[in-house]
């Protein structure tokens, strides 16, 4: 193992919680340090993850753009192809900051 971890960003939408907690298990089970979401919230009910208030997303979104800061790369966890408004978002941030993003789903 080198003397400091690879660090992913891993980073999707609410509704493939299972398949981020697979990616952080995996590349865990690698050697690599991983950041990801904390909560995983849905707006007002529905779909999966916890619902939280309008003032709690928006500082969980400020916190995982520092998590992007922290990470060596950013992973999108991407079924299908599909990316939300927020994970765009995400992806913009990270790449404008100069982050490689890689994504699980085949281009």
């Amino acid at each position: 193992m080198p003397d400091r971890p690879e660090i992913v960003c891993v980073y999707g939408s609410a509704r493939f919680v299972e398949e981020m907690l697979a990616a952080d298990r995996d590349l865990t089970l690698a050697g690599v340090i991983v950041v990801a979401p904390g909560v995983f919230a849905r707006p007002g009910g529905g779909g999966p993850g916890e619902e939280i208030t309008d003032e709690q997303r928006a500082s969980l979104a400020a916190l995982h753009l520092r998590k992007i800061d922290l990470a060596d790369r950013v992973l999108v966890i991407d079924p299908g192809g599909y990316v939300g408004e927020s994970t765009s978002r995400e992806i913009a941030y990270a790449r404008a900051t100069g982050k490689p993003v890689s994504f699980t789903a085949p281009v």
